[in-house]
């Protein structure tokens, strides 16, 4: 396949799944694996298009991260207390993450872990969406510390390629009580450090490989992957909110399931 179709086809395989609790690594490592790319070639490349749905996220929420920085700067507590839960929410992946690197690479080459993966956490999802009593619609700021960290607690079961970081964090946060919108919106912020630290990380570990070139993939293929992976994020989220917000999750479950079961039956042959 020509390269900058390629390009194009993942970028819009990661703006379109980064936000929604179906795992963008999941997609992408079966992208890899289904038609036939090969992993190392588009590594680099999967790791800079991520910054494309990071910018979508900041664009969207400007208004948002705008308040929260002028907030920061006259000390108002409201601002402290939103990046104070970001931030305790961020930590737990944060540190297991560094620890258990060398094993969650050894999980990313593993292309049937996904499809399981999807599989059970969508069955997880309908669990959850049954049982689970959301409360009150609140700010960020106004989440308990407790809570937080239960999220980034969550959060650390997406290390398992398939997961879903959005999908564990919001399933999290349902199950909680957290209401749909804000345990959406939390998982949106959080993205930003998570994925952040993970892509620097990569980033610093692939700095050899970068710096002799980065292969048959170029930078032209990179910034185009940016862009569509930018674009395509920014309709995801503003559709997503809406969509949750009256549908819930359960479409996203049954969506897991299916492709899961498909995922397994093809890798299995």
């Amino acid at each position: 396949m020509d390269l900058t179709l390629t390009a194009i086809l993942l970028g819009i395989v990661e703006g379109l799944t980064e936000f929604l609790p179906v795992s963008s690594t999941g997609h992408l490592i079966l992208a890899t694996e289904l038609f036939g790319y090969d992993a190392n070639t588009w590594k680099v490349f999967n790791i800079v298009i991520q910054l494309g749905a990071i910018l979508a996220v900041v664009v969207q929420f400007w208004r948002t991260f705008w308040a929260v920085g002028a907030g920061l700067l006259k000390l108002n507590p409201v601002s402290i207390r939103f990046v104070r839960n970001v931030l305790l929410a961020f930590l737990p992946s944060a540190i297991l993450g560094l620890v258990l690197k060398k094993y969650i690479n050894v999980l990313l080459g593993a292309p049937i872990v996904v499809g399981y993966a999807l599989v059970l956490g969508g069955i997880a999802i309908l669990a959850i969406e049954k049982i689970a009593k959301p409360g009150p619609l609140t700010g960020v700021a106004e989440l308990p510390v407790s809570k937080c960290l239960g999220i980034g607690v969550a959060q650390c079961l997406a290390m398992v390629p398939g997961v879903s970081r959005s999908g564990a964090t919001i399933m999290g946060a349902l199950a909680m009580g957290i209401e749909r919108r804000t345990a959406a919106e939390f998982s949106f912020f959080l993205a930003i450090p998570t994925m952040l630290g993970a892509t620097t990380l990569e980033l610093l570990e692939s700095r050899h490989e970068l710096a002799a070139g980065v292969g048959p993939v170029g930078w032209n293929e990179i910034a185009i992957g940016f862009v569509v992976s930018f674009i395509v994020a920014l309709v995801v989220i503003k559709a997503f909110m809406a969509f949750v917000s009256k549908s819930g999750f359960s479409p996203f479950a049954w969506y897991r399931i299916v492709a899961g079961v498909a995922a397994i039956f093809l890798l299995s042959r």
